[in-house]
């Protein structure tokens, strides 16, 4: 796992039902953390930070992100919870995962034989690892804190915990920040190859208006049509030195390889900024870039997600809608099937856990919501924010970054209209258009940096 900076909190763990039906019953141990204003009298409302993933620690997620928060911690505390199963909160429900595999690039059948042999290693039911049991040990860490009222910020997937946590306790949340929305009744999976698709011609058109970036690149969609006929043909060679000795290695990238290095660099502004050129590169026949991406990217995301949670939720909230959820089918996509497939794969190995009766179903609240959402995001697109505010979220306001991707809690004067609106909850009044102004890293026009 990356190294992570180190910050001053105060930390402890909770002790909670592995089976709230079973509350004598055995017990998980949850990390919890509280990071303390900057002011000798804060607000006593802290803001509670929930990852993605899912399988995301809460912990990490402010670690890596601190200076998205930091405004925010100058008037109020800011506790971490690494959500059962996650981070610091994964005892017993902890197995090996072989290096050289990854959910990006694996097949079906190494998909169920690696779930199987980590079925086997967890100590504890896999079951009892949803969102719904999540959202009961946040209330015990509410209550064990002695808060009366919290506020949420969620990204991605813990969008998804926030708005569950409003439905079950809608009188102890002030206010919320939902950045990256996933709607409470959306299947995740099916629609993942659309969005993508969307997020990715969507680069290509920003390109294309681009004068610079247009003359450097030309027509992108038919370099990239070109690179996927190659892939589809046959695996490319690539010579790359060895991270550790230096010496020339001969790798194969593959189909995977290439779709799940678009789909990755489509995340962030800053990888966005380098897909056209690693694109051009490939098709020149330089797959080095392409291959420094895969090793990168796709190794960052198996170290910062516990495979075992993530499986739990997804075989609970989602794979047992694929077939009402959407369509992978609609127009032609370059990640096809595979997401859906994937996931299949996993979900039929791995059991599906507790879900409320009303867990899929939007959520109505009055409660000051914040939304955000990156204009390119490829999973989580502006649209879904506007989804749940016509779901039932009536006092809410959605912002998008222009040229942004997934996750904007970081991006320029965010972090400000975060403090802002947690300050004075007033949606409507907010003053946010510094973010309309916020400009997307410039492509890169070659391997040393954007243009001058």
């Amino acid at each position: 796992m990356a190294s992570l900076p180190a910050v001053f909190a105060q930390c402890a763990t909770l002790a909670v039902p592995l089976d709230f039906m079973d509350p004598s019953g055995p017990t998980l141990s949850l990390a919890v953390a509280r990071i303390p204003a900057q002011t000798a009298t804060p607000a006593p409302d802290p803001l509670v930070l929930i990852n993605g993933g899912p399988g995301g620690s809460g912990i990490d997620l402010y670690l890596q992100a601190r200076a998205a928060f930091e405004p925010v911690r100058r008037d109020r505390d800011i506790v971490l919870v690494d959500q059962r199963g996650t981070g610091r909160s994964d005892a017993g429900l902890r197995c090996r995962i072989p290096d050289e595999l990854a959910f990006e690039t694996a097949t079906p059948e190494q998909l169920r034989a690696t779930v199987a042999a980590c079925l086997a290693e967890v100590e504890v039911d896999p079951k009892f690892f949803t969102t719904s049991a999540a959202v009961r040990d946040l209330e015990l860490v509410r209550v064990a804190l002695g808060v009366e009222q919290w506020n949420l910020y969620g990204i991605s997937y813990g969008t998804r915990v926030a708005q569950h946590y409003l439905r079950r306790h809608p009188e102890r949340v002030r206010a919320l920040v939902l950045d990256g929305v996933v709607p409470a009744e959306l299947v995740l999976g099916p629609d993942t190859a659309g969005n993508a698709q969307r997020a990715l011609d969507e680069v290509f058109a920003r390109c294309a208006r681009d004068a610079a970036c247009a003359g450097r690149y030309g027509a992108l969609d038919a370099k990239f049509a070109e690179l996927e006929a190659r892939f589809a043909a046959g695996p490319q060679s690539v010579e790359v030195a060895d991270p550790l000795t230096g010496e020339p290695q001969s790798l194969e990238l593959a189909t995977a390889h290439f779709q799940a290095v678009v789909r990755l660099m489509s995340y962030t502004a800053p990888t966005i900024a380098l897909l056209p050129l690693v694109i051009d590169e490939a098709e020149r026949g330089n797959y080095r870039p392409l291959a420094a991406h895969a090793d990168i990217l796709i190794a960052s995301i198996a170290d910062s997600l516990s495979l075992p949670m993530h499986n739990a939720v997804v075989c609970a909230e989602d794979a047992p809608f694929f077939a009402s959820g959407g369509t992978e089918a609609e127009p032609k996509t370059y990640l096809g099937d595979s997401v859906v497939t994937g996931l299949t794969a996993i979900c039929n190995v791995w059991p599906a856990g507790v879900r409320d009766e009303d867990f899929k179903t939007a959520v109505a609240s009055d409660r000051p919501a914040l939304l955000l959402s990156g204009e390119l995001d490829p999973v989580t697109p502006p649209a879904y924010a506007e989804r749940v505010m016509a779901g039932g979220l009536m006092n809410a306001r959605h912002l998008v970054g222009p040229g942004q991707g997934h996750g904007i809690a970081a991006v320029g004067c965010v972090p400000r209209i975060i403090r802002e609106f947690l300050a004075v909850p007033m949606p409507a009044e907010l003053a946010a258009d510094c973010l309309a102004a916020e400009r997307p890293t410039p492509f890169f026009l070659g391997l040393h940096g954007p243009g001058p």
